[in-house]
């Protein structure tokens, strides 16, 4: 149950998802029938104001870190990512894990949550953004970038921003029901449950060789994506061995020829996607699939959601087309 909540603010918090958590957990909605909940927001130094990653606003914590170690749940909104943390901070977040608490992270309060000890041999996610980084601070944990929250019973860990409402909403959901946490979607405006990750927001840039000597080629293999690529040719167009230039590929760019290709390809659909109107088989073409279907299948796996829907969420264009695929 939850019956505490007790956030943890660390300096330059991040006030949309400290908003979100107080949103979800900090309102009293008795008079809709829903429990409430005794709601804490802690700081080092309470009363002190602590400024936030918004220029212009402070944030001042009314209670301080002693508030911690009885709570049900500890919430870590955003904060700079770094591994300088007040220590009072994370000694007191593994007290409260050590106590039985679900610790729950929204965004880049993932970061607090690792400088604590606390993502040692877990599963985890974090904004798509600082997930590479996640990952090499802290190695034993598994960082997953495709998802919008990770639980893992008593660690919940959130991407960016907005999936923030997704995990408090599954959590609410999870301890109190589902009566209660549609409740409070309701009230929100938003969805109690959604769907997909975070994969189709990732940018995913160009995947660039460590050297000089297999530019020329990527370059006119970007040029030309609509043109189908064998191994053999562009080996020719390289002045290598197809074996030389496989391995000289793999080793400057960390991928095959294939997989790099698929890559570009589905970055220019997408492109087309957001900035045109075209069927679907319009933009298989350009993008050199063979077929709508094959670009479907290629688009869910590498975005995880279909052409359709992404065009839908992300068009760039007032009407687009109703043939998207």
């Amino acid at each position: 149950m939850l019956h505490k909540v007790a956030v943890v603010l660390c300096e330059r918090v991040a006030m949309f998802e400290f908003g979100v958590v107080c949103e979800v957990f900090g309102l009293d909605r008795s008079d809709d029938g829903l429990p409430t909940i005794d709601f804490r927001v802690c700081g080092t130094d309470p009363g002190t104001p602590m400024r936030s990653s918004t220029p212009g606003i402070a944030v001042t914590p009314e209670h301080g870190l002693d508030e911690v170690h009885d709570a049900d749940l500890v919430v870590i909104p955003a904060a700079a990512a770094h591994n300088g943390y007040d220590p009072r901070i994370l000694a007191a977040l593994r007290a409260a894990a050590d106590a039985g608490a679900t610790v729950l992270t929204v965004c880049s309060g993932a970061f607090v949550a690792g400088a604590a000890g606390l993502l040692d041999g877990r599963r985890c996610t974090t904004h798509w953004k600082y997930t590479d980084e996640l990952a090499r601070m802290y190695p034993s944990a598994t960082v997953d970038p495709d998802v919008l929250f990770v639980d893992e019973g008593n660690l919940i860990t959130s991407a960016g921003t907005a999936a923030g409402i997704d995990a408090c909403l599954y959590l609410v959901r999870r301890e109190l029901g589902s009566t209660v946490a549609n409740s409070i979607a309701r009230r929100m405006v938003v969805p109690p449950q959604r769907d997909g990750g975070q994969r189709q927001f990732i940018e995913r840039p160009v995947v660039q060789c460590r050297s000089d000597s297999l530019a020329p080629t990527l370059q006119w293999m970007n040029d030309n994506l609509d043109q189908q690529h064998t191994v053999d040719d562009l080996a020719a167009r390289s002045t290598m061995s197809p074996r030389t230039f496989a391995r000289k590929f793999a080793a400057e760019t960390g991928t095959t020829p294939v997989k790099w290709l698929t890559n570009q390809r589905i970055l220019h659909a997408k492109d087309l996607l957001e900035n045109t109107d075209l069927p679907l088989e319009s933009i298989a073409d350009r993008c050199g699939f063979s077929s709508g279907a094959l670009l479907r299948h290629h688009f869910n796996r590498l975005v995880g959601i279909a052409p359709a829907e992404y065009r839908r969420r992300f068009s760039c264009r007032a009407e687009p087309a109703a043939q998207a695929g």
